[in-house]
């Protein structure tokens, strides 16, 4: 699998998601600036990190959206592409429109940075195929904008239509319905607030979030 994962300025968890990709898929990934025109060539699979894009001016992840490579990755969705968005990621997938709903401040207005439990609501998924036999994990969280909101029609045709992947079993944030993490209709876009890379590694003691990434190798 080729994969690349793309660094904003307050980019932080960008060489997180890099060591988990290699430690996992053999391969290492490609580190992609923002101000680039294109993805690199062959590329399969697209991480947009965790951190605070721009500092998170004006809303956390709207002016990473605008920056020039998150055109490439928009066409690289459109064409059928893996992209996966993680925390400050989710937020820049949803300002671009390539996934539903909005993440708002906490509900708590304060950061929260810890261990949360979440079941598996989708293992179907080019994302979760990997958690069959689980179907529940545990993942740290660390953001302050992490309340995932949508309209009551948006919830119910997301969960319909089985766009919800993942969802707190502790909700550490007041999203709605406990929503962690969702996919847009076609299944090759996903965002989640959890962060995966912080959990793929047991010499960090954590490894709930590595089959994020087998099922990704997976997919590809």
């Amino acid at each position: 699998m080729k994969s690349a994962v793309i660094v904003f300025p307050g980019s932080n968890c960008d060489r997180d998601a890099a060591r988990a990709l290699h430690r996992i898929t053999g391969t290492p990934a490609a580190m992609v600036w923002h101000k680039d025109a294109s993805l690199p060539d062959g590329t399969d699979l697209v991480v947009l990190p965790g951190g605070f894009s721009y500092g998170d001016y004006l809303r956390s992840g709207a002016m990473a959206a605008k920056s020039p490579i998150v055109r490439d990755v928009v066409a690289h969705a459109e064409r059928g592409g893996l992209v996966l968005g993680i925390c400050n990621g989710f937020q820049v997938l949803t300002e671009t429109r390539l996934l539903p709903g909005a993440l708002a401040r906490n509900a708590g207005l304060k950061f929260s940075c810890k261990e949360v439990p979440l079941a598996i609501a989708n293992v179907n998924t080019a994302f979760t195929r990997a958690y069959r036999e689980t179907r529940e994990t545990e993942i740290p969280i660390a953001h302050g904008d992490g309340r995932f909101v949508a309209d009551e029609e948006t919830l119910d045709r997301i969960e319909g239509e089985g766009q919800v992947i993942f969802r707190y079993l502790a909700n550490p944030n007041g999203s709605d319905r406990d929503i962690a993490g969702v996919m847009n209709a076609r299944g090759n876009v996903m965002g989640m607030m959890p962060h995966p890379e912080r959990a793929s590694d047991p010499a960090l003691g954590r490894t709930g979030g590595t089959a994020v990434f087998q099922s990704l190798l997976e997919a590809a």
